[in-house]
């Protein structure tokens, strides 16, 4: 059983994706939101697709047009769909400090005041939280340990191994996708091998985070990759892909708990 713990599949480009996942073993997808205007979006795909759940949240490279009106909107949205089987966590928000139009003083400080505004939602609501963490580990810990939620995912991770141990401690899982399969990737691949299996979930990032073997082919990344993905992270921990498939699902149960109500896989 595999779970894709990030994944945009309410892309245009993803249409039909879910069932093709579904036939290669993947049980569960995660479908992040990014702004006010995809709340509904992502909730009504993950109804419509069996093996599909959804997080809400306002992405920080949407920050920019985002307005102090949309943090109410997205309290509304999360305080209904708290009633939703199908909702399970606060996402996809962070920090991105990589992008040039977003780490100009002022949009540094908005991209804060939204990461900061949506914490506190999630510690309202008691939810775990899928974050966006590019060049801003320490400044995203900073605030983790300010304002505390129930733990979440650090989608995409690229840090230190110090950092990983603090996002750890912090009761966070830490998100490995097709990044890890590239053979130059040689720091996110040691932190594969050396960190406990325990604080690892898998991912896509589809249509983006493409793995080594789509690198160059100009088509999408899909959750039907997660697999293949799998037995990448298998090989380097010199394990089987079911054991990894197993692990970082029940990993993904314990961080996502209302994922975990949906399948008879976790008591």
């Amino acid at each position: 059983m595999w779970i894709d713990t990030h994944c945009h599949l309410d892309a245009p480009v993803l249409a039909g994706a879910a069932d093709y996942a579904a036939q290669q073993g993947v049980v569960w997808i995660v479908i992040p939101a990014l702004e006010k205007a995809n709340f509904s979006t992502v909730a009504k795909l993950a109804h419509q697709s069996h093996n599909a759940v959804y997080a809400l949240g306002i992405h920080p490279m949407f920050v920019p047009q985002a307005e102090e009106s949309d943090l109410h909107a997205l309290h509304a949205a999360v305080s209904a769909a708290l009633q939703d089987p199908r909702f399970v966590a606060m996402g996809e928000i962070g920090l991105d400090f990589f992008i040039p139009a977003l780490c100009t003083p002022a949009m540094r400080e908005k991209q804060e005041h939204f990461y900061v505004e949506q914490l506190k939602i999630a510690r309202e609501f008691d939810l775990p939280v899928l974050l966006h963490v590019r060049r801003s580990q320490d400044l995203i810990l900073k605030y983790l340990r300010r304002i505390r939620v129930p733990g979440g995912i650090a989608h995409a991770f690229n840090g230190s191994f110090q950092q990983a141990e603090e996002f750890i401690r912090l009761g966070f899982k830490l998100g490995f996708g097709g990044a890890m399969t590239f053979s130059r990737a040689l720091q996110i691949r040691r932190l594969a091998v050396q960190l406990p299996l325990g604080s690892i979930v898998l991912e896509t990032d589809a249509p983006d985070g493409a793995p080594a073997w789509l690198h160059g082919l100009n088509q999408p990344n899909s959750p039907e990759q997660l697999p293949c993905i799998g037995a990448a992270l298998a090989q380097l921990r010199n394990m089987s892909p079911s054991e990894i498939a197993q692990a970082t699902a029940v990993n993904a149960g314990v961080v996502l708990p209302r994922l975990a109500r949906l399948t008879r896989l976790f008591p």
